[in-house]
């Protein structure tokens, strides 16, 4: 009788648990407009006046949330904030949400989730979602190592980050942490960092900083 009431409670706990249980696993890249990549007196003089902006992009690989099948959709957040997006975002934020256009509306529904609970206040007074063709493809900075981001009006190109030319002070670490949490990633340079929509009522073309991390995210 015991052994019976250990088993019932046992596919009790499995029922009830939440909907992260099964694990999303995926590629991330994020890029901001001010370096990540740099040294303590460089982040101090951009506090505030640089970095507001970023894009970050989230490609499941395998993975469910609330039930809902999402392998190979990809979301994406645009960002507009009112300070430097740095150690800690305190001050109002804007956003513009892509989702795969091949998604289908519990899947569309499912990736906002995702990326609301990925970036959290970070994303913010969401402006609008829109939904275009996401192609996300990163690399591990090792050898030639990039990623790549289409995403109809942002687009991400990176490379790595060189150890002799791309150090300016010689003081460098990732100063910043990566903006969404549950992500194993590398600094990188981002080549091309652009966003064209309409939504945030402003629009922006960087390019060659140090800006941007790649790699993975798992949430369990």
């Amino acid at each position: 009788m015991t052994r019976c009431l250990v088993l019932v409670a046992i596919v009790l706990v499995f029922l009830a648990s939440p909907a992260w249980a099964g694990g999303i696993t995926g590629q991330y890249l994020e890029a901001r407009t001010t370096d990540v990549y740099t040294g303590p007196c460089f982040a101090n003089a951009d506090m505030n006046l640089a970095g507001k902006n970023a894009v970050l992009a989230w490609k499941v690989d395998k993975g469910t949330l609330d039930e809902v099948c999402l392998d190979g959709l990809g979301v994406v957040a645009v960002v507009a904030a009112s300070d430097t997006l740095g150690l800690k975002q305190t001050g109002a934020a804007r956003s513009v949400l892509i989702v795969d256009d091949r998604a289908n509306e519990a899947q569309r529904a499912a990736l906002i989730r995702l990326a609301k609970r990925q970036a959290g206040d970070l994303i913010g007074d969401v402006k609008g979602v829109e939904t275009a063709a996401i192609e996300l493809s990163v690399g591990e900075c090792r050898e030639g190592g990039c990623a790549h981001l289409y995403a109809g009006s942002a687009r991400i190109a990176t490379r790595c980050i060189d150890s002799k030319h791309d150090k300016h002070c010689g003081n460098e670490v990732a100063f910043y942490p990566p903006l969404a949490p549950c992500v194993k990633a590398s600094c990188a340079v981002a080549t091309e960092h652009v966003f064209t929509g309409k939504g945030l009522n402003q629009t922006w073309k960087d390019g060659e900083r140090r800006s941007a991390y790649i790699g993975s995210f798992e949430v369990h």
